[in-house]
């Protein structure tokens, strides 16, 4: 489903690589985890297969489109779930899914249904004519969500999708994307959150500096690593103990 070729990016400025020569390759219907310290480069990888923001050097193909040629019809086929809710705190649940919804060309009564049981699905039915200002974490985080499925993308692009949420809407969100990944999407996931990593992905890729340092399952990482008992103790043997701040 991804095919991604001596990956690299640069931002203008700075001194080294944010990702550097990245060789990667993502099977359809995978879950698949990006994991990583602060700054190691998981967000700016998922920019640059999102298309937000340009590589230095590198290709990548997405269910067979170039970006480079394909970046339109590419964009058809995703799904980005944004680390920072991504919504209008003026608007309602509704009137922002129907805005987004509209920007891929969905409208009328079968977006509005969809939506509908959207909502219902994930616990937000009696609250979809509230404004998102008056919403907790977990709620918008639940709404950010379906706003990047309701085009039914091949693809969705998760990053940190359970960040500050409670336990319950935490629970809520992995259950229905284990339900569409069961239906065919293919998942792509960053998060620090190690212990649900395990129990989420079917494979994952650490990444530090830049690089990948290891893939596989997480069942298959830890068989690897003697000394680990959990994906977390293979993260810091690979990653070490020392602080990632960054600014």
């Amino acid at each position: 489903m991804i095919k991604i070729k001596n990956l690299s990016k640069k931002y203008k400025d700075a001194e080294i690589f944010s990702v550097s020569a990245l060789n990667l390759e993502i099977e359809e219907g995978e879950i698949f985890g990006l994991l990583g310290p602060n700054g190691a480069g998981k967000t700016t990888l998922i920019s640059m297969l999102s298309s937000l923001i340009r590589p230095t050097a590198g290709n990548f193909t997405i269910d067979g489109l170039d970006f480079k040629s394909n970046k339109r019809q590419l964009q058809q086929h995703i799904g980005i779930v944004p680390q920072e809710y991504a919504l209008y705190p003026e608007l309602t649940a509704f009137e922002n899914l129907i805005y987004f919804g509209s920007m891929y060309n969905l409208k009328g009564a079968p977006l509005k249904t969809d939506i509908k049981n959207q909502l219902e699905i994930l616990g937000l039915a009696k609250f979809s004519n509230k404004k998102i200002k008056t919403f907790s974490g977990g709620m918008k985080r639940r709404v950010n969500l379906i706003a990047s499925i309701l085009h039914k993308p091949k693809v969705l692009f998760l990053d940190e999708p359970t960040v500050g949420v409670d336990v319950q809407s935490k629970n809520v969100i992995i259950a229905h994307l284990q339900k569409l990944n069961k239906q065919g999407t293919t998942i792509i996931y960053t998060s620090h959150h190690l212990n649900e990593a395990e129990n989420f992905c079917t494979r994952v890729a650490i990444i530090d500096k830049g690089i990948i340092v290891a893939k596989g399952t997480p069942k298959s990482l830890i068989e690897n690593h003697p000394e680990a008992n959990t994906l977390e103790d293979v993260f810091l043997a690979l990653t070490g103990n020392a602080l990632r701040d960054y600014a």
